[in-house]
């Protein structure tokens, strides 16, 4: 049977989870979104982000999960990819190729992207090799930082 990429709606995301799920546990990461989490933040009344899952039949092989962002620098919206996740059985398929062709076509047509933005672990020199044969390139010069927890919340208080 084709792989099939679609946008994920509120019916799947059991299968998102279960694809994100398994993302986190091929990095080796922590896991804390819920389905509940999954549904409020992607298919409530202002989704956070939007997601495209391939199937095989009724399996997931494939997601990716991407929001829009703005830049100034480059006058447009882009999407940023936060995650991409490709079953082992399919990697090597042109299956992650595919997703971020959606993804790209996904987010111009919904809010007009004109570049993909995405951030990969320096120590997985497999990932930032697919990514570079893709055309990607690190940003020289450029920090990625987080605020996060109690900072988050300390933000414009008085000192």
């Amino acid at each position: 049977m084709a792989t099939v990429i679609r946008p994920a709606t509120a019916s799947d995301v059991a299968l998102l989870d279960a694809a994100l799920r398994a993302l986190s546990a091929d990095l080796g990461d922590g896991h804390r979104a819920t389905v509940a989490d999954l549904r409020a933040a992607g298919f409530g009344p202002v989704p956070a982000f939007r997601a495209l899952l391939a199937l095989d039949g009724d399996d997931a092989v494939g997601a990716a999960v991407f929001s829009p962002l703005y830049s100034t620098t480059r006058g447009c919206p882009g999407a940023y990819v936060s995650d991409l996740w490709v079953a082992a059985p399919a990697r090597g398929t042109g299956l992650g190729p595919r997703l971020l062709a959606a993804v790209r076509d996904e987010a111009r047509a919904l809010w007009g992207a004109g570049f993909l933005r995405l951030a990969v672990y320096a120590d997985n020199p497999r990932a930032v090799a697919f990514y570079q044969r893709l055309g990607f390139a690190p940003r020289t010069g450029e920090t990625s930082l987080i605020l996060e927890g109690p900072a988050l919340g300390r933000i414009g208080d008085p000192r």
